[in-house]
């Protein structure tokens, strides 16, 4: 793992407990420093600034509002790895997180990806939820393949009734 100073990353300080202010400008602050890598994006940028913010694992809520934030700006490639980053350290990963992710791939339109993770939320046992749905459907609609989204909104409703 390559420490900031040698990829040339800003730093952002190590969490600690702040109040929702502070903690809400900490979360721009990461947001702001995973934006700012340059394009095409090198694999390890991203982890080195999670690393370095996060030395303990982040909080789930705060996962979840950096994913947002991500979703918000329409930075797929980004929200993925963060993601990915969670499951390579192993920390939680929750529905909340998913459809976070699945948002940002509605706003992209990049409904294959979604479905991805709608498959690979599956695999970790994480269970999809009424927003994890809305949301693949809507990245789904956006390219006109309804047909995946009756599909999918059919298998995920034979699996609740069974």
């Amino acid at each position: 793992m390559h420490c900031m100073c040698c990829l040339g990353l800003s730093m952002v300080p190590p969490v600690d407990f702040a109040s929702d202010a502070q903690q809400g400008d900490r979360i721009q602050s990461i947001l702001q420093s995973l934006l700012s890598l340059q394009k095409p994006l090198r694999s390890q940028e991203p982890y080195a600034v999670l690393d370095q913010a996060f030395p303990f694992g982040p909080e789930p809520r705060t996962s979840t509002r950096i994913l947002s934030g991500l979703a918000k700006r329409r930075a797929l490639d980004l929200t993925l790895l963060v993601l990915s980053w969670h499951e390579m350290m192993m920390y939680e990963l929750n529905s909340h997180h998913f459809s976070a992710a699945i948002d940002a791939c509605a706003q992209t339109s990049a409904w294959t990806q979604a479905l991805q993770l709608v498959r690979g939320m599956e695999h970790i046992n994480v269970q999809s939820n009424t927003i994890t749905v809305n949301a693949v459907v809507s990245a789904c609609e956006k390219t006109g393949e309804w047909d995946k989204a009756v599909q999918l909104f059919g298998a995920i409703t034979q699996r609740k009734l069974e």
